[in-house]
């Protein structure tokens, strides 16, 4: 495997397991054209509105490449895109 691959896996393995979870379903979700809600996704994953946002904080950080938060018309997008 080669080094880039090396650190997206390192950094995968790093993630914890909400943070892996909540990866997965952005993922698999669209909130380029949906618009993001925290209390929703805290909802979802039965955790408190600041877990979620610990976990987006720790994705950014832990794999930057693969997720992109952004603000568009009016609303927080967040596009992830699976390894």
């Amino acid at each position: 495997m080669h080094t880039l691959g090396r650190m997206k896996q390192m950094a995968l393995s790093d993630l914890t397991k909400l943070e892996s979870k909540l990866y997965i379903w952005l993922c698999k979700s669209d909130f380029e054209n949906v618009p993001w809600s925290t209390s929703k996704a805290a909802k979802a994953f039965n955790v408190k509105q600041d877990e979620i946002y610990d976990a987006l904080s720790a994705l950014t950080k832990k794999i930057p490449n693969d997720i992109q938060i952004y603000y568009e018309n009016g609303s927080i997008r967040i596009s992830a895109d699976e390894q």
